[in-house]
């Protein structure tokens, strides 16, 4: 059976592919099919045989897979398409998405590709595709080729008995391990006087706390939701959750805890509680992260999405003495202008997200959740053992007085990023031709300064509407710029102003 493109494309999700995987949740049916992913399969294959200038059967492509419910029978389909291409195909089972891409860095391993099936923090009946090379996650033009290969081939009824199994997890484990010895000085349990707690929100970070914590000395007492289980009966896997933080905040409270960490569902993300129960902030897990770096990394630039606060800016500037560049949201888009930055002879050795998605030049640049939390446990021992606090990396940073996101939604608009860009396009001008001040160089949407704040908007990287993001200094004052925002968008009768209300 051929699948027509034009379903297959429909699956295309940025830098992966995302889809429903299975029926249960009303007017969302399934469109990521068993046979979808197996000739997805097929399609990564042609590509990573051009793109290496390999034969098919001397490829080497091992695959992983999330806690999700429906990673099982999906991952059952790409091996069955790799062993029928011929590939040396190698099962990886329960794994992260980061160790995924490790499987082409070990020397044990040298793959030459990898997937992972997973949808990160989506619902429970989603799953999707991450592909790996090399050189790191693919783009989404790679997306769009493997998708327009994969609409050639029929479903490939391969013998899985063919594929090799190797514990990747043990093997990466081994790895961050490793990296935390050596930055403590070598000894075989340098966190021995440390309470962690994980909350893996029943994804596949668990191992964390059992294979990596456990087994350098930490206690891990109070730790919860370790066990893999795709229908998160918990909460979601997601550090964005308030819920998800609510729940490591009181793990932490309740065992009195050095720190608590958190993950999302295949570990690309992380965030962290503070002793005092304190949840680490988006604008706050960037300094500490730059904070760590500077020493190493003097003057260098950190990249970061568009939405972070000037404070954060101010901080990173004057406190640290690096240099901030606010670029396009989406991982792929900061990890990809940190290594343009570098190949261009500027020294950045961190791209991160708001979103927890942190990627440094010292690993791949690689979006690596587990490995954030290695360098913020190294960071927090070096802390306790001078009897300091972990807190102290970020003392000097300060905070909004208020803060607010807006979902504008285009409504009836077959091109709606056409709309949008034309929207974006005419606030520009009219807020010019009033005075306000706009930020340049701006790489997404419109920034407009205000004396007591600023308004970033822009369009949706995926969705038909528009996000803006306002942040003030002064109580009272986003209710002000969003007025006067809501005022530069009159005569857009496709937009839904009606969130300016809420």
């Amino acid at each position: 059976m051929i699948i027509p493109e034009k379903n297959l494309m429909k699956l295309a999700n940025g830098s992966d592919v995302r889809g429903v995987a299975m029926e249960g949740v009303a007017d969302e049916p399934v469109n990521l099919t068993t046979d979808a992913a197996n000739v997805i399969t097929s399609g990564f294959v042609e590509f990573l045989a051009e793109r290496t200038g390999k034969a098919k059967k001397d490829l080497r492509i091992a695959v992983g897979r999330d806690s999700r419910l429906t990673g099982h029978d999906l991952k059952r389909e790409v091996l069955k398409a790799l062993t029928a291409h011929g590939v040396v195909t190698v099962d990886c089972s329960m794994a992260s998405t980061p160790a995924m891409f490790m499987s082409t860095v070990f020397p044990e391993t040298q793959m030459d590709g990898s997937i992972m099936i997973t949808a990160s923090h989506l619902p429970y009946n989603r799953n999707g595709m991450k592909f790996f090379t090399k050189d790191g996650g693919v783009e989404h033009e790679d997306i769009i080729t493997i998708l327009q290969n994969a609409s050639r081939y029929p479903v490939m009824e391969g013998e899985r008995s063919k594929a090799q199994r190797y514990n990747l997890m043990e093997r990466y484990s081994h790895h961050l391990r490793k990296k935390i010895r050596e930055a403590l000085g070598g000894a075989n349990e340098p966190l021995k006087g440390m309470h962690i707690v994980v909350d893996a929100g029943n994804g596949a970070g668990g191992f964390f706390a059992t294979q990596v914590l456990g087994r350098l000395g930490a206690d891990t007492t109070g730790s919860a939701f370790l066990e893999p289980d795709g229908h998160f009966p918990n909460h979601i896997p997601n550090p964005e959750n308030k819920q998800a933080m609510a729940a490591i905040r009181q793990a932490v409270l309740d065992n009195r805890a050095d720190l608590g960490l958190i993950f999302d569902t295949d570990v690309d993300r992380m965030s962290a509680v503070l002793k005092n129960g304190k949840e680490i902030s988006r604008n706050e897990l960037i300094g500490m992260m730059a904070a760590i770096l500077a020493p190493d990394y003097p003057g260098s630039t950190i990249i970061t999405d568009s939405v972070t606060s000037d404070e954060l800016t101010e901080f990173l500037e004057k406190d640290l003495g690096l240099k901030h560049l606010r670029y396009m949201r989406g991982y792929k888009n900061v990890i990809d202008e940190c290594i343009r930055q570098n190949n261009a002879g500027v020294v950045s050795p961190l791209a991160i997200e708001t979103s927890g998605h942190g990627a440094l030049s010292e690993n791949y640049y690689l979006d690596d959740g587990a490995y954030l939390a290695v360098k913020l446990l190294v960071a927090a021992a070096k802390a306790k053992a001078a009897g300091r606090k972990l807190s102290d990396l970020v003392k000097n940073l300060g905070a909004p007085q208020e803060s607010q996101e807006f979902r504008i939604k285009i409504k009836g608009e077959e091109d709606f990023r056409a709309y949008g860009n034309g929207v974006l396009k005419t606030v520009e001008e009219r807020a010019t031709a009033k005075g306000i001040k706009i930020a340049k160089p701006s790489y997404e949407g419109v920034r407009l300064v205000f004396p007591n704040g600023w308004a970033l908007l822009r369009m949706s990287l995926h969705d038909p509407n528009m996000p803006l993001n306002v942040e003030s200094s002064q109580e009272g004052g986003v209710k002000e710029i969003a007025v006067q925002v809501e005022e530069l968008l009159e005569g857009f009768n496709s937009l839904d102003l009606s969130v300016f209300a809420k």
